[in-house]
């Protein structure tokens, strides 16, 4: 039996522009809310909701879940980095001297 031989990075077509990496949806705060009160009328399923706006089914039982763990006057967010503007000085100052800190240290191996 002949071994079937892979094709080389010469041969291998590279993908369209087209089908480029897609960015990260980003949501406001309002269309979640929108999102989660539709979800708990209950006049749609999950699934078709989801679809209808465009995300995953498990992404509204997400916000839906953060909206009841939070104070309703709250702006829904996902966990992660706190926004520049609610960092401390000290820990603005760090952030912005780690990136020259970096450089440096590269600069000088």
């Amino acid at each position: 039996m002949k071994k079937k031989q892979l094709p080389s990075k010469r041969e291998i077509i590279p993908a369209s522009p087209g089908s480029a990496a897609k960015s990260r949806a980003t949501f406001t705060d309002a269309f979640k809310r929108d999102a989660v009160a539709r979800l708990r009328t209950g006049n749609q399923s999950a699934t078709d909701l989801a679809v209808e706006l465009g995300l995953r089914r498990n992404q509204l039982y997400k916000w839906a879940k953060k909206l009841d763990e939070q104070s309703s006057d709250e702006a829904l967010r996902s966990p992660g980095r706190p926004p520049a503007g609610n960092l401390s000085e000290i820990e603005q100052l760090r952030r912005d001297l780690a990136s020259p800190q970096e450089e440096l240290a590269i600069l000088k191996s």
